[in-house]
């Protein structure tokens, strides 16, 4: 007989399975369009085990962004940068090995967050506080680690770190979004330099 934390710890498991293959299908085809029968085929798990750790679509789709969204911006976005005592230097690494990690699937599809925030916002309200709220968290980071950066002399003074933060967020989608457009990584990598060209203009 199993013990009730080793059937835990196969829910969490299962849970993630099913979270990890509804977010390559919602990337892949958009949340409207995402088929729960193609969710489904690419995992060992059946319709009534999804419905019961996800008991609508919706449901799903909301997880996905809470969870996954929110932990990949965070990690890749945020926690290097509040670690680091220069917000400058570090923000350009992230962008540079964004740059060099990005594949051509990625280009073709875009950020995954703000696909949904195009899609979903518009027209279901859950959707679109979850999208905001991980942009919040983004942009308090951010500001947060320009803060930092003042206060280690490494920031310009005159400039306010939550406008900036505003700025990097909106501007650093919509470089991705230009290349999705455009189908081009070079527009993403021009788009990309300009970024670090102005961040360059902020040193202390």
């Amino acid at each position: 007989m199993q013990s009730a934390s080793t059937n835990s710890e196969q829910n969490l498991v299962t849970r993630q399975i099913i979270l990890q293959a509804a977010y390559e299908e919602i990337y892949a085809r958009g949340f409207q369009a995402a088929s729960i029968a193609k969710i489904l085929s690419t995992t060992d798990v059946t319709k009534g085990a999804l419905y019961h750790y996800f008991p609508t679509k919706l449901d799903l789709g909301y997880a996905v962004v809470d969870e996954l969204l929110a932990e990949q911006i965070q990690a890749r976005w945020i926690e290097p940068l509040l670690i680091a005592d220069d917000p400058i230097s570090a923000l350009k690494e992230i962008i540079i090995a964004a740059g060099q990690e990005i594949s051509e699937e990625d280009i073709q599809c875009g950020c995954p967050l703000n696909n949904l925030a195009q899609e979903m916002s518009p027209v279901d309200e859950g959707f679109r506080l979850r999208v905001e709220a991980v942009y919040k968290m983004w942009r308090v980071g951010t500001e947060e680690a320009f803060k930092q950066g003042q206060r280690h002399g490494l920031v310009k003074q005159n400039v306010d770190p939550k406008n900036i933060a505003i700025m990097l967020v909106a501007s650093l989608e919509g470089c991705i979004g230009m290349a999705k457009s455009a189908q081009s990584k070079n527009i993403l990598y021009q788009c990309g330099q300009s970024i670090i060209d102005y961040l360059d203009g902020l040193r202390g």
